[in-house]
């Protein structure tokens, strides 16, 4: 029986980690969608910053006084950071091939841009080399975790000879 739940856990594994380089592919097109977006606002303000006369965070500092310019300051803070963020992020993703990208997952952690490529992901074949080596893993992951549990779960029932 524990044989059989691993089996299905490896092929539960095989299938899900299958997806992986198309969601990554998936993922990295948004991050640089949303990235390019927030480099226009960014440099558009650092460029009316600077016709003004001020640095950034002095532009940023002579904001305020009203509710409105307030959030207005503290939005354009937050699109500043995300900025950076996503610019780190897509700067080492760029170019790297999806098992590259298997060992960057922690790139992958705007959770804003993973759930909206989540909600339009379609899961492709894996009939790439990529997409047959995750599965792989996936397979042998998933095997090795239900094995675990099971292991584990059922260790205090076992017979002793």
């Amino acid at each position: 029986m524990i044989r059989t739940l691993a089996m299905i856990g490896g092929i539960a594994g095989a299938v899900a980690m299958s997806q992986f380089p198309e969601f990554t592919q998936q993922y990295m097109q948004r991050l640089a969608g949303a990235r390019t977006e927030l480099q226009i606002v960014t440099a558009g303000f650092d460029l009316t910053a600077k016709a003004a006369g001020y640095t950034r965070d002095e532009a940023l500092q002579n904001m305020g006084g009203t509710d409105f310019q307030d959030r207005l300051r503290d939005q354009m803070k937050t699109n500043f950071t995300r900025f950076e963020r996503l610019d780190t992020a897509y700067t080492a993703l760029k170019g790297t091939e999806p098992m590259a990208r298997l060992a960057k997952v922690w790139h992958f952690r705007d959770t804003d841009l993973a759930k909206r490529t989540w909600e339009d992901f379609r899961p492709a074949v894996p009939v790439t080399a990529d997409g047959l080596l995750c599965a792989g893993i996936g397979f042998v992951g998933g095997w090795l975790l239900v094995s675990l549990i099971l292991g584990a779960f059922l260790r205090p029932f076992r017979r002793t000879a």
